[in-house]
């Protein structure tokens, strides 16, 4: 894991002596009313909605999913769900919405001898950037909605219909319209749970926050600025000590661990997406030279940019 800088060290460089931020990658200069930081940081990990399997096995069942973010929707009966390694069992019946967002290992399987046969179906995910997964591995294995948890919103009854619509009326375009309703499903989902009060620590609560979401928000904009503590607690009108207690309770991590995290997911896009030298990617991140960066990124990613992008590309 990434060693905060202490202080926030390895600076960066002074904002007139740094390269524009416009062409560095996308969303890092764009700035509107309200910046969105939940559809960046998707865009980021390039989650895509892949397909809808529809189940309705024999009783006594138990069927195992692995390695693929998932989505379960009961529609009839009732099932146990089980993180594999994990103690806890869950009921879950009509209604019941399932989202695994990391795509943690799990089974799913009769509820009982007298239970009323379920039928449910099972969307997967893929995730298009692999090192930008460490967003959706902060999320908890699990998050349920609907019955006596969290209602589920009235914009998820109406994916679920269409997303049944595609499903029984199958037409030209349906498979891309089921994985749009699938991404629609999980957004849904994500901005419901992170608006809990019981919401875990991570990204995701911190962006639903009416204060450390104005923070996470100027450092996505800018990841490169020379960022203080006392500067980021500005951003949201809070004295530095309670800025930052209340950035680690919300998002995990403190302030200067996270933006070390955001400069080195921006570097990746760049090594991966341009032929800019690892020396003016450096600045374009934050770093005042290339030798501090290149520590950073090799304390993260165990390897130095250089090779990290020759790997990339199959060179």
């Amino acid at each position: 894991m990434t060693q905060p800088p202490v202080n926030l060290a390895d600076r960066p460089a002074t904002q007139d002596d740094s390269p524009a931020l416009e062409d560095a990658a996308p969303g890092l200069g764009a700035e509107g009313p309200a910046h969105d930081l939940l559809s960046e940081l998707l865009r980021s990990v390039r989650l895509n909605g892949e397909r809808v399997v529809a189940y309705a096995p024999p009783p006594m069942f138990s069927m195992g999913f692995a390695d693929v973010g998932s989505l379960h929707i009961v529609e009839e009966g009732e099932l146990e769900l089980r993180i594999d390694g994990s103690p806890q069992v869950e009921r879950v019946g009509r209604g019941d919405v399932i989202l695994l967002p990391r795509g943690d290992a799990h089974h799913l399987r009769d509820a009982g001898e007298h239970a009323e046969p379920a039928r449910w179906l099972c969307g997967t995910f893929t995730i298009g950037d692999p090192q930008a997964s460490h967003l959706l591995g902060s999320l908890p294995p699990v998050i349920l909605l609907g019955g006596a948890r969290t209602p589920a919103p009235e914009g998820l009854h109406v994916a679920r219909k269409m997303l049944g619509i595609e499903m029984h009326s199958p037409s030209q375009g349906s498979a891309i319209m089921i994985a749009r309703i699938l991404d629609l499903i999980f957004v849904q989902i994500l901005r419901v749970w992170a608006s809990r009060e019981d919401a875990e620590p991570n990204w995701l609560a911190g962006a639903f926050d009416p204060q450390i979401g104005l923070t996470l928000s100027a450092i996505h904009r800018d990841p490169a600025h020379d960022w203080t503590v006392e500067e980021l607690a500005q951003t949201c009108n809070l004295s530095r000590s309670s800025f930052a207690e209340r950035f680690a309770a919300r998002v995990g991590k403190p302030p200067a661990t996270y933006l070390a995290h955001v400069r080195l997911d921006v570097a990746t896009t760049l090594l991966r997406d341009t032929s800019l030298p690892v020396t003016h990617i450096a600045e374009k991140v934050g770093y005042t030279s290339e030798a501090a960066f290149s520590r950073a990124f090799k304390n993260r990613y165990s390897t130095p940019p250089a090779r990290w992008r020759r790997e990339m590309r199959g060179g």
